[in-house]
C-alpha cells in the first residue's frame, strides 16, 4: 500500500477517468480536467462560512416565501390570490395528488434539506462518523433534483401567459423566492465535494502508486463516484463512504436505453394528449403542449413561445437523439480523440439542460393554483401533464446511468498532462 498521506494529491477524473496528480491550489483557483475540462476540485476562500452563509440565508428566506402570499390576479372584478402551499392543495383537490407531490419534492423538500445537509456538514456538529457519511451520500445524491430555479422560471411565462385575461401582480414573498433561488445554488456552488469528504473522513491508503495521464481502469484502479476516493477496480464497498460502485457502471447501456425507450413511449401520448384544461364562460378547451406554443405565438408573445417550445419539445427530443447517439458510441462505434471529445461536449449539454423541460409542468401548477373564479375562467391540470413530467424524470434516469467513461475507453493515453488551473 501506498502512504495514505500522499493519497489526497491524486485523482481519477469522474468524466473521463484520468489519472491527474493534483497541483497545490489557491483560494479562488480550480482544477481541471487536461484532457476533458471537467472541474475537479475546487479552493474556496473561508470554505465553511461562505457556504454557512448561503445556507443560513437560503432557508430563511424559504421560510418567508412560505409565510405570505406569492402571487394575485384581478379579472372583470374578481380576484385571486395564492401562497406557495397553495399549488400543491389544489392539485390535491383535483386528483392529481403526483403532480403536487413533484412539486413538494423537487420545489420545496429537495432544496430545503440540501441546505440543511450542507450546514450540518461544513461546520463542527458533534455528528457520529456514519450520520455524517449518510448525510453526505444524500446531498451528492438529491442536489440535482432541486428545482426550485425552473419553478420560478415557469412563474415568469405563467405571468406573461395572464397578462392577456387580466392584471397579475406579486405578493409579498416573491422576492424571497427569488433569493431562496440565488442562494440555494450559491451554497451549492461553494461546498466542493473532494474538500468536503476531505473534511468528514480522510481517504483512504492509495492502494498502488499511481501513473498521471493514464486511465485508472488501465491501472487496476477505480474512483468511488461519491466521495472520488481511490480504489482497486475490483473492491465494491468504498471504505470512507460506503458507496457501492464498480470500475464502470455495471449494465450502464443497457439501463440507459430501457430508460430512454420507455420515455419515447411516453412522449408519444404527453405530446397528443392535453395537458391542460381552461374553462371560461361554461365553455371548456383542452391544450396541448404544440397548442399553447401557438396560442402563444399567435397572441405576439415571440419570446415565451420559443422558450416552451425550446423546453418542452426541442428539448426533449434532442436529449433522446443524444443519448441514443451517445450510448451509439460507446457501444464501440466512435474510434478517434475527436470523437469522444465532441461526445462528451454532447453528454454535458444533455445533463445540463434536462431538467429545464420541467418549466412546463411548473407552469400548468401555477395556472391550476392561480386561476379559480368559478365560471368566468379556470384552469385545471390533464393528464398529459403527468405524461410529459415522467418523460422528464426518465431521461433524466436516463443521462445519470449513462457511465460518460465509456466514451474516453477506447482513447491511446499520450505522455504526462498537467491539470490546467483556474481562477473563480
Amino acid at each position: 500500500m501506498c502512504s495514505s498521506h500522499h493519497a489526497d494529491q491524486w485523482m481519477l477524473c469522474p468524466q473521463c477517468d484520468l489519472m491527474t496528480q493534483l497541483p497545490a491550489l489557491k483560494p479562488g483557483s480550480k482544477a481541471s480536467c487536461p484532457r476533458c475540462e471537467a472541474t475537479l476540485t475546487a479552493s474556496w476562500e473561508e470554505p465553511r462560512r461562505r457556504p454557512t452563509g448561503y445556507a443560513l440565508a437560503a432557508l430563511f428566506m424559504l421560510v418567508l416565501a412560505n409565510l405570505f402570499p406569492f402571487v394575485n390576479m384581478h379579472v372583470a372584478g374578481l380576484s385571486s390570490e395564492i401562497t406557495l402551499m397553495r399549488i400543491p392543495q389544489v392539485m390535491v383537490s383535483e386528483d392529481y395528488s403526483s403532480l403536487a407531490t413533484l412539486f413538494m419534492l423537487f420545489v420545496q423538500a429537495v432544496p430545503a434539506v440540501c441546505m440543511l445537509i450542507i450546514l450540518l456538514l461544513v461546520n463542527s456538529f458533534r455528528l457520529s462518523l456514519p450520520v455524517k457519511r449518510g448525510m453526505a451520500r444524500v446531498l451528492f445524491q438529491i442536489k440535482t433534483w432541486g428545482m426550485a430555479e425552473i419553478f420560478l422560471a415557469g412563474v415568469l411565462v405563467s405571468f406573461v401567459k395572464l397578462m392577456a385575461y387580466g392584471n397579475i401582480g406579486i405578493g409579498s414573498s416573491f422576492v424571497p423566492w427569488c433569493l431562496f433561488c440565488i442562494l440555494q445554488l450559491r451554497a451549492f456552488q461553494c461546498v466542493d465535494r473532494r474538500w468536503l469528504w476531505n473534511h468528514i473522513t480522510p481517504p483512504p491508503e492509495l492502494p498502488k502508486k499511481p501513473i498521471p495521464a493514464i486511465s485508472g481502469i488501465h491501472q487496476g484502479l477505480r474512483s468511488c463516484r461519491c466521495c472520488t476516493a481511490i480504489l482497486p477496480a475490483e473492491q465494491f464497498i468504498c471504505p470512507r463512504c460506503g458507496n457501492g460502485g464498480h470500475a464502470r457502471r455495471k449494465n450502464s447501456l443497457q439501463w440507459t436505453l430501457a430508460l430512454l425507450m420507455t420515455s419515447i413511449v411516453l412522449y408519444i401520448p404527453a405530446n397528443l394528449m392535453p395537458i391542460m384544461i381552461t374553462e371560461a364562460l361554461g365553455t371548456k378547451i383542452t391544450s396541448t403542449i404544440m397548442a399553447g406554443v401557438v396560442l402563444l405565438w399567435s397572441e405576439g408573445s415571440f419570446p415565451v413561445a420559443m422558450v416552451i417550445f425550446i423546453a418542452s419539445i426541442m428539448v426533449p427530443s434532442l436529449k433522446m437523439i443524444a443519448i441514443g447517439w451517445l450510448c451509439w458510441d460507446a457501444n464501440g462505434k466512435g474510434d478517434t480523440r475527436h470523437d469522444s471529445e465532441r461526445m462528451h461536449k454532447i453528454y454535458e449539454v444533455v445533463e445540463f439542460v434536462g431538467r429545464w423541460s420541467m418549466i412546463d409542468v411548473f407552469v400548468i401548477a401555477v395556472l391550476s393554483a392561480l386561476v379559480r373564479m368559478g365560471q368566468l375562467m379556470s384552469i385545471y391540470p390533464a393528464t398529459g401533464a403527468l405524461l410529459f413530467a415522467m418523460v422528464v424524470i426518465l431521461t433524466m434516469f436516463s443521462a445519470m446511468t449513462f457511465d460518460s467513461r465509456l466514451t474516453w475507453d477506447r482513447v491511446r493515453e499520450k505522455s504526462l498532462e498537467e491539470p490546467s488551473i483556474e481562477g473563480k
